[in-house]
């Protein structure tokens, strides 16, 4: 890797692309290194805002300056209002005189870009400690003035000041201001302060000289690169948050003042004052040897101390692990380029955008095709987890109390590009979901025929799915849940491809615990416990094999832990799930066997929504009459051991029929769905009596807790003193309350007029 590394800092220097110079560079004075613009984090925080006179040469005036940091008025080295400003037209020209500094003068100067709205329209230059004052200083022409040591410590250049830290240096200063008359007042104001990523400690913008990479060319290729199709991102969206820092980019900051890290590969002549004249060179011997031609045999020679920013080495990894600057390497030939990377939105330019302009420069073609952006994880309250917060949670520690499948899934179910708040009930459901998905491997295993069963094992692996006719010959329930499945493999495969990972997790989570374990295995008993033939148990076998196959096949690469496991305690499972086979895609499926299948859930629900109203016992078995058309009929009677087995109907006594029964005044009457209706015998389900009795109880306290709400309503105190959101609470409790006591009522008289006709 070194190596790679410090092939790549001679290369670009030979093009001209790495250059040393003193420039404007954020630096941290705790680690007393420059940082990158990346590396910094700019928080809101109150300060203040500090008025200071400052005086006019050879006149009584003052010009009052505001500025958030007064500590930097020793490295001033002008004032600037905007042309239009009326109030300063007259001092433009003149010199001001810096307070606290001995009488030093400097001028006063016009420019477009002061704001004559922020403070008092008048602007201190102090161009060594602010990045716009320093843009502004060099196209002015003006000196370049530091007041700061790398400590964060005041230099000589503040006289009295010198060795005080900065924070400490603004308080003395302001207060020997107001003693001298100079500080006009120091009011509260909103702080955007540069922060360090790595330390926390505020950043001091300083003129420091370092080593350069000149960004621009590189860039210009990067962004071609997706422009052309080369390279795609996802989420696409980020493609536009990439062109424009691309197409804005500045100069990049590699050299920094950490012991740890690449040594840069520049030496210098020992007695040379001079460091522009240096030598780049792959090793010590390799310089000292060029300085002996150049300065001759006696000459000394030190290495620069600086190393290099971490992300350039990381910028070379795409190809400087596989033994690049060796482009005939066996790894560089077979890996390189790559399909994918996947890695954090928040790196998108630390990293992403560097590997991809290196990989151009240094290989001729991008290091990957597509570019994945996860998002980040948060707390449950979306936090950014911190040591800090006390919010951090220890992946390790998750895993113990959830399992590593459910932490992986619920991980997997974020979109590609958001931030995923991580919570409690997020792994509990998904633990739920794996014991869930454990069981229902425990009931099909349980149910399957003995292993040494030859002709059951036989008939049914004689079961194919795989053409039209083998679907469609099957009974509703099981060409319902395999026609689904196959739907959810085309769904899923198409995911997978368009890296839609969630939704993939999503839709194979929603088919496994909504169709298959709710509906279908429940479905299944009525073949497997009920039925007398075993051609018709070795269907619905073959069906819960299949099905729950494919699913563990869809789950493998969220949850490849407890898949694993259940392929492999699966009979005849000649390959590890890992090695097995995707499922084929565009298999048969049924739409119509669908919609039956939905008419049916639809009249189970309805029995099974009745059974609750009216407080039926679960195991209860009560009589039903459904009607309906007869083409729904033949469809529904089909499966009436199913019907009976979802919805606790007493089998003897389930009748189809196209008409209503003739005992429909005394029964509940339900509608399914258009053309599908039931009706459930009033006496089978309660004892009217007994119901009567309750529900008159209940009915005369709603009424009393309703008459309680409207005379709250009534009272003009209540109404006009009350908080209006209280107001509003009381009008909807009242509103939900009437609703009731109507549904309550419609139901006594009901229970009423089937007494009536009992007796």
């Amino acid at each position: 890797m070194n190596k790679a590394v410090i092939e790549a800092f001679i290369r670009l220097h030979e093009k001209g692309l790495i250059y040393q110079g003193s420039y404007m560079v954020n630096w941290s004075p705790s680690l007393q290194t420059a940082v990158s613009d990346l590396e910094v984090e700019y928080s809101e925080e109150s300060g203040h805002l500090y008025y200071i006179k400052y005086r006019v040469a050879g006149r009584s005036d003052f010009l009052t300056v505001a500025t958030t940091r007064p500590e930097t008025l020793f490295g001033d080295v002008a004032l600037a209002v905007n042309p239009k400003d009326e109030r300063y037209a007259q001092f433009i020209g003149q010199m001001a005189i810096v307070p606290q500094t001995f009488g030093r003068h400097v001028p006063i100067l016009a420019d477009k870009h002061v704001d004559k709205e922020f403070g008092t329209g008048v602007l201190k230059i102090s161009p060594g400690h602010d990045h716009n004052d320093y843009f502004l200083a060099r196209k002015l022409g003006l000196p370049i003035l530091n007041v700061m040591n790398k400590d964060g410590t005041l230099n000589d250049v503040a006289g009295l000041y010198s060795g005080l830290d900065r924070f400490e240096a603004r308080k003395k200063l302001w207060a020997e201001l107001e003693e001298t008359g100079l500080a006009v007042k120091k009011e509260p104001h909103t702080l955007r302060v540069p922060r360090s990523q790595r330390g926390g400690e505020v950043i001091e913008p300083l003129v420091s000289k370092q080593w350069f990479v000149t960004m621009e060319p590189l860039a210009e290729k990067a962004l071609q690169a997706v422009e052309k199709g080369e390279l795609k991102i996802i989420p696409e969206r980020f493609e536009k948050i990439y062109n424009h820092w691309l197409s804005n980019i500045k100069d990049w900051c590699i050299s920094r003042q950490l012991w740890w890290g690449h040594r840069i590969p520049v030496w210098y002549i020992v007695g040379k004052n001079n460091e522009e004249e240096y030598i780049v060179a792959r090793n010590a011997d390799e310089a000292l040897e060029k300085a002996h031609k150049k300065y001759g045999k006696d000459v000394e020679i030190y290495q620069d101390p600086d190393v290099l920013d971490t992300w350039f080495s990381s910028a070379l990894w795409p190809f400087s692990t596989l033994g690049w600057p060796d482009l005939s390497a066996e790894d560089f030939k077979k890996f390189y380029p790559t399909t994918m990377l996947e890695t954090g939105h928040d790196i998108l330019f630390f990293w992403v955008a560097r590997m991809v302009m290196m990989g151009i420069e240094f290989t001729g073609t991008v290091p990957f095709s597509y570019v994945y952006l996860h998002g980040l994880i948060r707390d449950s309250q979306g936090r950014k987890m911190s040591k800090t917060l006390g919010n951090v949670i220890d992946p390790l520690d998750t895993i113990r109390e959830f399992g590593t499948d459910a932490l992986r899934f619920t991980l997997s179910l974020g979109t590609a590009g958001q931030d995923l708040n991580l919570s409690t009930e997020r792994l509990t459901s998904n633990k739920a979901f794996t014991n869930k998905l454990w069981n229902a491997g425990k009931f099909i295993l349980q149910n399957l025929p003995d292993q040494n069963d030859v002709p059951a094992w036989e008939s049914l692996l004689s079961n194919k799915f795989d053409c039209e006719d083998s679907v469609l010959n099957l009974p509703l329930s099981e060409c319902w849940v395999v026609s689904k499945l196959h739907l959810l493999i085309d769904s899923a495969t198409a995911s997978y491809d368009k890296f839609y990972f969630g939704e993939v997790a999503r839709e194979t989570y929603d088919f496994f615990w909504g169709d298959f374990a709710d509906w279908y295995i429940e479905a299944s008993k009525a073949r497997l416990y009920h039925s007398g033939g075993k051609s018709v148990a070795a269907v619905a076998q073959a069906v819960l094999l299949y099905t729950f196959e494919n699913i563990l096949k869809l789950l493998h690469p969220f949850m490849p832990f407890v898949t694993e496991e259940l392929w492999q305690a699966l009979p005849n499972r000649k390959l590890a799930l890992i090695v097995s086979p995707w499922p084929q895609t565009q298999l048969p499926r049924n739409t119509s066997s669908i919609k039956k299948f939905e008419i049916l859930q639809a009249l189970v629900r309805a029995i099974r929504n009745a059974r609750a109203e009216y407080s039926v016992e679960p195991a209860k078995r009560i009589s039903a009459s459904v009607v309906a058309s007869n083409e729904v009929i033949q469809y529904v009677a089909e499966e009436k051991e199913v019907l009976a087995l979802l919805s606790r109907l007493d089998l003897q006594n389930l009748h189809f029929t196209n008409s209503p029964p003739g005992d429909a005044d005394q029964s509940v009457h339900l509608v399914a769905g258009e053309g599908l209706e039931a009706y459930l015998p009033l006496a089978d389900m309660v004892d009217i009596s007994a119901e009567v009795e309750r529900l008159t109880k209940r009915l005369s306290k709603m009424q009393k807790e309703y008459d309680g709400f409207k005379a709250k309503l009534s009272s003009p105190k209540f109404v006009e003193k009350a908080p209006e959101d209280v107001v509003r609470g009381v009008q909807e409790k009242a509103a939900e309350a009437e609703e009731k006591i109507n549904l309550t009522k419609n139901r006594l008289a009901f229970l009423k007029s089937n007494i009536l006709v009992s007796n």
